[in-house]
Parts: structure tokens; sequence; C-alpha cells
């Protein structure tokens, strides 16, 4: 007759897994809307892209569009009217380019840069 050992977690391994899945949500938490902001921005930049004529426009109106779209869905908070550029080369380019600072714990923050770049159609 065999004897078998009961398997499983203790007590202790229990809270240390806990403790991490626990920690990895709250991490998940403080950068998901981080990333939700950027697929905004990358949503609106495709939108005003995509728009008939916008390589034709003013870089204030191509800001305008961009922000009124950003408003729309809510995600305006960390870009700015000066991260949003124009340029002429091959084409009207559409760059976004802007840092979101977000604070985890104590004196310790997130940092995310995004930059993206879309060519405008004529």
């Amino acid at each position: 007759m065999k004897i078998h050992n009961q398997g499983g977690l203790t007590l202790i391994s229990f809270l240390f897994v806990l403790a991490f899945v626990i920690f990895i949500s709250f991490i998940g938490m403080k950068i998901g809307p981080i990333y939700m902001e950027y697929y905004s921005v990358v949503s609106a930049m495709n939108g005003v892209a995509s728009e008939r004529g916008s390589a034709n426009l003013s870089p204030y109106d191509v800001r305008v569009k961009v922000l009124n779209r950003l408003y729309v869905s809510y995600s305006a908070e960390n870009v700015k009217e000066n991260n949003i550029k124009l340029t002429r080369a091959n084409g009207v380019w559409l760059r976004v380019a802007y840092e979101v600072r977000k604070p985890v714990i104590g004196n310790l923050d997130v940092i995310a840069k995004f930059d993206r770049k879309v060519r405008l159609s004529n």
C-alpha cells in the first residue's frame, strides 16, 4: 500500500502568490489607462489622416481636428497642442509625440513615451 502525500499550496505560499497577483493587477491599473489613451490618439490620427483633402489643411486646422477627436473620446489629458506637428517632406506627415508620467508607489513613477507618425491623404 502506497502512501500519497497531499499536494497543494501552504498558507504562506498562497499569500505570496496572492501578493504577487495583487501587485501585478495594481501595476496594470496604473499602466492600462496610459495605453488606452494612446490607442485613442492613434485612432484620432488615423481618422484625420483618412479624411479626404487633409493634406491640404493648415497645421492649425489639423491640430484642431485631432484635438476635437481626442476631446470626444475623453483622451485629451496628456496630448497638448504643441505635441502635434505637421511636416511636409515626401507628402504631408502628422506626428504626435508626447510623454506621460504617472506616480505608482511613493516616489516611483512610470514614464511612457509615445511617438506616432501617419501620412495625410490628398
